[in-house]
């Protein structure tokens, strides 16, 4: 079936939704659509177009700042005491789907969505919080390297995603 993503609406079915996490349910039927029009955030959401309202995944991205003094030192030197990123606040995967590709079709789509924006906006790069040690290590699979203080916080440097999808 095609997929694709698009922004969350009323017109999704959130509380069917499962992905074996309390925590990501909640936000999902509770909190991503109304972050998303108040501007807090965005939440995006993966589909089969023949089945649109049902939700197989989604992920949320955000602003952050980040005190560069937290990064490893080769990445750290290079910029100013605080600086702005993107981070990817969610990410889920309907427990029926886990393991057939969605979260890597949905990372790869953050990763471009993040690229777009530092087209207009100055930002170093793309963070995530992982919530455990098999987390931490999806997002290193996509390149990510864990913060010094903390394996769990993970940086993707822009330069990482712009030779990822325009080779450069």
């Amino acid at each position: 079936m095609p997929l694709k993503i698009e922004p969350i609406t009323r017109s999704h079915n959130r509380r069917n939704f499962d992905c074996g996490s309390l925590d990501l349910n909640q936000y999902l039927q509770n909190t991503a659509r109304q972050q998303s029009e108040k501007g807090i955030s965005r939440t995006f959401v993966l589909v089969e177009t023949n089945s649109p309202g049902e939700i197989l995944g989604f992920f949320t991205l955000t602003a952050c700042e980040i005190l560069v003094e937290k990064m490893p030192l080769r990445f750290a030197k290079k910029y100013p005491m605080r600086a702005s990123a993107a981070k990817l606040a969610r990410l889920a995967v309907a427990r029926s789907r886990q393991h057939q590709g969605l979260g890597t079709f949905m990372m790869l789509n953050a990763m471009e969505r993040v690229l777009l924006i530092a087209e207009h906006m100055g930002i170093i790069g793309f963070f995530v919080d992982a919530k455990d040690e098999g987390a931490a290590g999806y997002y290193r699979h996509f390149g990510f390297i864990p913060l010094p203080d903390n394996p769990l916080e993970l940086f993707l440097p822009i330069a990482t995603i712009r030779k990822t999808f325009l080779g450069q």
